[in-house]
C-alpha cells in the first residue's frame, strides 16, 4: 500500500557557525543560533515544508541540542514541519526524546517530526557514556522502544542497554496521531529493513557520488514493507547546495565552504583532501546542488525522479557560509527552486519511472 505521493521540500542545516563577512573568522555562537532561527523564519514565510536541524557535538557547528532550536523555531513559525536531521538516538535515552517532541509538537500545533539515526558522527558516544562497540545494537534497541512509546499507551519494556519499565505512562500525550518519525540512512541495507519494519519512511543521507546508486535503497524499502505489511510511504533524500544568481558565485562560494567542510570531515575519517576534479564531479553529476535556480531546480528534478523519491531536503550553509549567501540560497530555493522542481516533474519533462 502506498500512501502520500505529494511532494515535500524541506531546507536542513547541520547548525554550520558562518564566517563574518567583513573578517572571516566565525561569528560566536550566540549570533550563530539566532542567525539559524532567522533562516527558518525566512524559510518558513516563503512556503518551504520542512527545516530540519542536525545534532553535532563538534567545535564548527552550534546545534547540539535541536529540539530546543525547534522550540524557539516553533515561537516565530507557523507552517514549517519541524524536524531533525538527525537524532542520534543511539547515544540518547529514548524516553527523554520522546517527551522532547512530543512536548514540541503540542507547541507547535503537530509540527514536530524526529527523524531518527545511528550518527555518521561518533563524538556523542564518549560523551553521553556510551561504547562504540555497541553501536548497532544500541539503534536497534532504542528504536524498539521509541516505537513502542509512540503508541501512546503504558509501556512495559526491558533491554539490555535501556531501562525497564513497567506499565509507564509517559507525558506530555500527543492527540489525534502519532508523532511523525522518519529514519535517515547513509546507506546500509540492514537500515533500509530496520525501518520498513516499524514503518517509518526514510530519508537517504546522499552527500557524494552518483545519487542514481541509491535507487536500490528505494526498491528494496519497498519489498520490505510489503513483507512486513507495512504502507509504503515516500522515501526522500537531502544533499549539499549552494544556489545563487549566476553558476559562477555559487560555483566559487561552494568550492570555498563546501570543500572546507567536506576537507574537515575527511581529515577525521582519512579521506583525501578534496581535488578539483572530484568536486567538479559532485556539481556535475553528483550530489552537490551548485549553481543558479533553473540549474539546481533542473538537477534535483532530474535526481528526485531517477532515485525515486518525494521528498528533497536541500542541506545549506555548509563549512561557514555568511549569513548572507545562507539567505540568498534559502530565498532562491522558496521562491525559484521549489515551484521550478513542480512544474518540469508535473509537466512530465522528468517522470517517475
Amino acid at each position: 500500500m502506498t500512501q502520500n505521493n505529494e511532494l515535500i521540500f524541506g531546507l536542513d542545516t547541520f547548525g554550520d557557525v558562518p564566517d563574518d563577512a567583513s573578517t572571516e573568522q566565525p561569528v560566536s555562537y550566540d549570533v550563530a543560533l539566532q542567525q539559524i532561527i532567522q533562516e527558518a523564519k525566512l524559510a518558513d514565510e516563503l512556503g518551504v515544508d520542512v527545516i530540519a536541524l542536525g545534532e553535532h557535538h563538534r567545535p564548527e557547528y552550534a546545534i547540539s541540542s535541536p529540539d530546543t532550536m525547534l522550540a524557539a523555531i516553533a515561537m516565530v513559525t507557523k507552517n514549517i514541519k519541524l524536524s531533525t536531521g538527525v537524532t542520534v538516538l543511539s547515544s540518547d535515552d529514548p524516553v527523554r526524546v520522546y517527551e522532547r517532541f512530543a512536548t514540541l509538537d503540542n507547541i507547535s500545533n503537530g509540527r514536530a517530526q524526529v527523524m531518527l539515526g545511528r550518527g555518521s558522527f561518533t563524538e556523542s558516544f564518549p560523551l553521553f557514556g556510551y561504547e562504540l562497540e555497541n553501536y548497532d545494537e544500541l539503534f536497534e534497541e532504542k528504536t524498539a522502544l521509541f516505537n513502542k512509546l509512540r503508541d501512546g499507551e503504558p509501556v512495559d519494556w526491558s533491554g539490555k542497554f535501556t531501562q525497564k519499565l513497567e506499565q509507564q505512562e509517559v507525558y506530555p500525550k500527543i492527540t489525534g496521531h502519532k508523532l511523525a518519525t522518519y529514519v535517515g540512512v547513509g546507506g546500509t541495507p540492514e537500515s533500509i529493513i530496520r525501518a520498513a519494519y516499524y514503518g517509518f519512511p526514510v530519508i537517504l543521507a546522499i552527500i557524494g557520488g552518483n545519487p542514481e546508486r541509491f535507487k536500490p535503497y528505494v526498491e528494496l524499502y519497498q519489498q520490505a514493507t510489503a513483507k512486513f505489511d507495512q504502507p509504503t510511504l515516500p522515501m526522500g533524500m537531502h544533499s549539499h547546495g549552494v544556489i545563487a544568481d549566476t553558476d559562477e558565485e555559487a560555483y566559487e562560494i561552494a568550492w570555498k565552504y563546501l570543500r572546507r567542510s567536506m576537507d574537515r570531515i575527511g581529515a577525521d575519517r582519512g579521506w583525501v583532501p578534496m581535488n578539483k576534479e572530484r568536486f567538479d564531479f559532485e556539481v556535475n553529476k553528483g550530489a552537490y546542488y551548485v549553481g543558479t535556480p533553473e540549474h539546481v531546480a533542473r538537477k534535483i528534478a532530474e535526481k528526485m525522479t531517477k532515485v525515486g523519491v518525494k521528498r528533497f531536503d536541500f542541506i545549506y550553509g555548509a563549512g561557514g557560509q555568511t549569513a548572507q549567501q545562507r539567505e540568498k540560497s534559502i530565498e532562491l530555493y522558496g521562491t525559484k527552486v521549489i515551484p521550478m522542481v513542480k512544474d518540469l516533474i508535473k509537466s512530465g519533462e522528468y517522470s517517475y519511472e
